[in-house]
């Protein structure tokens, strides 16, 4: 994979061949999302889906580059205010500037962190990107599946679990169904982790969306995606915070969580709630 010089993926040739094995004609979330930030590691599919969803809701790309600039901030807050130095980034899509192991270490250059996805094309290229000797690894596990994601010998290798752990979970909750649980899985991560440990979470929500058929309509771009999206409302989504105590200013949308001073996007409308909790 080649990147342009801004640190962008360079598009595929439309006539390279794909990986084998790779399934080209269905949308990928991963590479939609990637799509979004202005990536180019994408196929005909996803830009297809992706333009149909913004066609919708314009808002979804600005919401996308909102999510790493709060990824940006939560990760400096727990390292620097909370003292955190391991975490634990589940689905993290395909590799972009601004890596949670590259702003944990821009404070701590000790700072552990695991990826893990159950895409193996993001775990392909984390592993090329992400992957820093024993700072950074990347595994292959389902966030549905957790008890398994927890007992990978890579995840229990690289980070203590006697010591507080940043679970990360961006993005990537709103692509569980409710048949699969979220609520639950979300309660056995964090049963997982030792007191003090803490939750950054981001979710869509329609509750933000004042065209609500335009959500729906964007939403749907996703029916026959890799995984569907599932809009939820911000008192569903406190949920996943229990256990956990919201830090100020609580579950606000993206922008407005810790706004860096005189950042005019603090002022932006979203499309996502956005935390961050500690462990009581």
């Amino acid at each position: 994979m080649q990147q342009d010089a801004g640190g962008g993926n360079v598009e595929r040739d439309a006539g390279a061949r794909p990986p084998e094995g790779l399934d080209t004609s269905t949308p990928n979330i991963a590479r939609m999302h990637h799509y979004f930030l202005g990536g180019r590691e994408t196929f005909q599919a996803d830009r297809v889906a992706a333009e149909r969803a913004l066609a919708a809701l314009p808002a979804m790309r600005t919401s996308a580059i909102a999510s790493r600039q709060f990824l940006r901030r939560a990760v400096t807050f727990l390292v620097s205010e909370a003292g955190i130095d391991q975490f634990l980034d589940i689905g993290p899509g395909l590799p972009a500037k601004g890596a949670v192991h590259e702003v944990a270490h821009e404070v701590n250059p000790r700072a552990r962190v695991v990826y893990a996805d159950y895409d193996p094309v993001v775990v392909s290229h984390g592993n090329a990107m992400l992957a820093h000797s024993d700072q950074s690894v990347i595994v292959q596990a389902d966030l549905r599946q957790p008890d398994a994601l927890l007992q990978v010998p890579e995840v229990r290798q690289h980070l203590d679990f006697d010591r507080p752990v940043a679970l990360l979970l961006l993005a990537i909750v709103h692509f569980v169904s409710d048949a699969d649980d979220p609520a639950g899985i979300i309660a056995r991560l964090r049963d997982a982790l030792p007191p003090g440990s803490y939750l950054a979470l981001t979710h869509v929500s329609a509750d933000l969306v004042a065209d609500k058929e335009a959500a729906r309509r964007a939403l749907a771009a996703y029916a026959k995606a890799s995984a569907r999206g599932w809009s939820r409302s911000r008192a569903q989504i406190l949920r996943f915070f229990d256990g956990f105590e919201l830090v100020p200013p609580g579950l606000v949308p993206k922008p407005r969580w810790r706004p860096l001073p005189g950042d005019p996007a603090a002022d932006l409308p979203d499309i996502s709630w956005a935390g961050v909790g500690r462990k009581r």
